[in-house]
């Protein structure tokens, strides 16, 4: 079992900058890749990133690509998501996840997941 719990979430300007982290434990963090959803009330889960158990490997959603960067330290089993260039669409509910297998699979490979943090971005 893996349990993650998410944190840096809260309110931002537009055009400001966020950083969130998660925090694993459980099962060996080096092994399995990691990633990053996202969810609005009323709306579908949808993906924002990922990263291969490696590092080596990252995925974006078109809507993040060159605003969202994500990153890990598989010494401190943690992942990162660093926002930048905020605005209101980016507004939602952030999950952290964890996957099955070291590289990204798409969403059907995410076994894990956190409680979520909420980002707000203000006009």
């Amino acid at each position: 079992q893996v349990q993650l719990v998410e944190s840096g979430g809260g309110l931002v300007q537009a055009g400001g900058s966020l950083k969130l982290s998660c925090a694993a434990s459980g099962r060996t963090f080096s092994s399995y890749a990691m990633g990053w959803f996202r969810q609005v009330p009323g709306k579908e889960r949808e993906f924002v990133a990922a990263i291969s158990a490696s590092g080596d490997l990252t995925n974006y959603a078109d809507s993040v690509k060159g605003r969202f960067t994500i990153s890990r330290d598989n010494a401190e089993s943690a992942v990162y998501l660093q926002m930048n260039g905020l605005g209101p669409e980016d507004t939602a509910v952030y999950y952290c996840s964890g996957g099955r297998y070291p590289e990204y699979r798409g969403p059907e490979g995410m076994e894990y997941w956190g409680k979520g943090a909420l980002v707000t971005v203000s006009n």
